[in-house]
């Protein structure tokens, strides 16, 4: 197997994730990197869940450690009969799937398959211990999610002038660094302004991580600067991932996305969003916006920021509709957003 994620970013390769090895699954935590280094370690399935859930790892790290904490339910089942081992498996499925709210349609796709690899284990199709074979299905699911975002990266990053500026928006992942590798592939020169992203900082710890550790000129700004810089600093592009891209053209992505996108239309910058649609959510209507605690505005990374006897209000994901996006960028090529009845739904029916 020849690995997708040569010349990415420390963060971005599979070891650095989510990683199960000997009875445990080691997640990097993100709320913390770069600023600390440390992986948080699950014994359990529901541990991972419950990390998936508390936010140490986010945008498509949580489809990793998926996989991974499938691994390791099938640890934690072994000796069982296959029946019971299967049952076991369909229970952690349900409870990583189901950690978080708006992406539960994508995290069942990564859960399922493993469910049906272990089925092939079972049948005689695999040899060796479950939870490593899942382990090795984890990793080339995984691979083979980062070769086809490569060509998302391709497209995009052919959008890029020569020598522009990009604003992005709070941590794409894998498609930060696929664009990056892209650009630089194509002789590009760009600069990039991140938001911070509160109340996690994605934007300034790991988007601004991922474009210094590969040679980018890279600034971080406020999450009230996006209006100002574009007017300021000539943005060319507006570039976001998405949690969800529903048929019918709604992005729902990290809350801020929207406004950014409001402000991209008042200075004629042009909003891509890459990823692909769900199958899932034909139209906005199937998609619940996640709220979580409140409290966790009212303070940035532990340092409270606000008298703690006012209210806090967050929704973890906000939704900007059709006509702000002005197209997505699919691994089949770039369509509008009214279009996306064209897209072929296949293997990347669930990128991330």
């Amino acid at each position: 197997m020849q690995r997708q994620d040569k010349g990415l970013a420390w963060m971005l390769q599979y070891e650095n994730i989510a990683w199960y090895e000997d009875g445990a699954v080691r997640i990097l935590d993100r709320r913390v990197y770069p600023i600390e280094v440390r992986k948080v370690e699950c014994r359990t399935h529901r541990e991972v869940a419950e990390a998936i859930r508390d936010m140490v790892t986010q945008s498509a790290g949580p489809y990793v450690a998926a996989s991974m904490g499938m691994a390791l339910a099938a640890y934690e089942c072994r000796g069982k009969s296959e029946e019971e081992q299967l049952e076991y498996l369909k229970d952690a499925a349900y409870t990583i799937s189901h950690a978080r709210p708006t992406t539960t349609w994508r995290m069942q796709k990564v859960t399922e398959s493993c469910i049906e690899e272990a089925k092939r284990l079972f049948a005689g199709e695999l040899r060796g211990d479950v939870s490593d074979a899942l382990r090795e299905f984890a990793i080339e699911q995984n691979n083979e999610r980062y070769s086809r975002i490569g060509k998302v990266g391709h497209h995009l990053a052919t959008l890029f002038p020569e020598h522009g500026a990009v604003m992005t928006q709070c941590f794409g992942e894998t498609i930060v660094g696929m664009m990056l590798r892209e650009a630089k592939s194509q002789g590009k020169e760009i600069r990039l302004f991140c938001p911070e992203t509160r109340p996690y900082f994605q934007g300034s710890r790991l988007t601004a991580s991922v474009a210094c550790d590969m040679g980018y000129d890279v600034t971080v700004i406020t999450d009230n600067m996006p209006a100002a810089v574009m007017k300021n600093e000539g943005i060319d592009i507006f570039t976001s991932a998405a949690d969800v891209i529903t048929g019918d053209g709604h992005v729902i992505n990290k809350v801020g996305t929207y406004q950014i996108a409001i402000c991209a239309k008042y200075h004629g910058v042009p909003y891509y969003v890459t990823g692909s649609p769900d199958k899932g959510h034909p139209s906005i209507d199937s998609v619940e916006i996640e709220m979580r605690d409140p409290a966790l505005v009212l303070s940035a990374m532990g340092t409270p920021t606000a008298n703690q006897d006012v209210k806090g209000y967050y929704p973890a994901f906000d939704i900007t509709p059709p006509s702000l996006v002005t197209g997505v960028v699919t691994d089949q090529g770039i369509f509008a957003p009214d279009g996306l009845s064209a897209y072929d739904y296949g293997p990347g029916e669930f990128l991330v």
